[in-house]
């Protein structure tokens, strides 16, 4: 997959079969869509293009109002789409001027000048151009003018691709795992470096790798415990572990830790980058009287989880 961030350096396309849209998560709804542009550049022998955007345009139309919750970081979406054989993926930088393209402007001064598009793909709803102005009606009045072919992706699918975008969302912040995990056709995963805490877990006897993610918009499950596999460099397989988000309650926390206990493990991975794959969810947070109590809990969580990942 060529990736392209630079949309005056392009590359001549062979019959691009172009679709746009954010493409967060990269889950079973877009994954129709990506069969669908697929099928269509097999059938014209051209080139599958994705066209996406960074930032999230919410994040620029309506900065701090609503802060945007990514399934995915712009690296991990690039990483997901580059196993769906995708020839292209073009980034566009959304900008305050890009929005307020007219939408004859976006048509024909992006999507056609750009792409030369042979088909363009497009869900019932999709509005582009300042004000959201144009939509599928507008392609379908230029369609024959500028000669390309158009494809509605139906009211019933684009339902289904927003509430499963949402419902993901939704999922992961109300601690619903298997849930999201089956909407999104993967197990949801956090990735991060490995930073020095305070080492209170290796005193109860569960050293952590606590976790720092290198985009603070990334969407962060519900506090608990969850079974979880560890992914890192050196090890051809993940590893199984158990992982505590939330406050330390016992310990009067205020801010948020993401610790990850690896079972069976002892080396040094500090300033490593890790992949925390969330499997399962165990429990709610909890506030314990004491720290023995706390350690009795960790063993049936960490009992729990086991089963959990056998």
């Amino acid at each position: 997959m060529q990736i392209h961030r630079d949309l005056t350096h392009l590359p001549a396309l062979r019959r691009a079969v172009i679709t746009i849209g954010t493409f967060d998560g990269v889950h079973t709804g877009h994954r129709y869509i990506i069969q669908q542009l697929q099928q269509a550049a097999a059938t014209c022998e051209g080139e599958t293009v994705i066209i996406t955007f960074d930032p999230h345009p919410r994040e620029v139309l309506q900065p701090g109002t609503n802060p945007v919750r990514l399934l995915t970081t712009l690296d991990e979406k690039i990483e997901l789409l580059s196993k769906h054989g995708i020839d292209h993926l073009v980034i566009v930088p959304f900008t305050i001027a890009f929005s307020e393209l007219s939408a004859q402007a976006y048509l024909e001064d992006f999507l056609i000048e750009r792409f030369k598009p042979h088909t363009i793909i497009i869900g019932y709803d999709h509005r582009f151009g300042h004000n959201r102005e144009g939509g599928l009606e507008l392609l379908e009045l230029e369609q024959s003018r500028y000669g390309f072919q158009l494809i509605e992706i139906p009211q019933q699918v684009v339902h289904d691709l927003s509430v499963s975008s949402t419902k993901i969302r939704k999922s992961l912040q109300e601690g619903n795992i298997h849930l999201a995990n089956e909407l999104l056709g993967y197990d949801y995963f956090l990735e991060g470096t490995v930073v020095h805490g305070d080492k209170m877990g290796r005193q109860l006897g569960y050293p952590t790798a606590n976790m720092h993610l290198p985009d603070p918009r990334k969407l962060i499950p519900a506090h608990g415990i969850y079974a979880i596999r560890v992914h890192l460099k050196k090890h051809k397989f993940p590893l199984k572990g158990v992982m505590s988000i939330g406050t330390r309650p016992t310990f009067d926390g205020t801010d948020l830790r993401l610790e990850a206990h690896v079972f069976d493990f002892s080396e040094d991975i500090y300033d490593q980058l890790i992949r925390v794959e969330i499997i399962s969810y165990i429990r709610s947070s909890q506030k314990f009287d004491n720290i023995e109590d706390l350690i009795v809990q960790m063993d049936k969580d960490s009992l729990i989880a086991r089963e959990m990942l056998a």
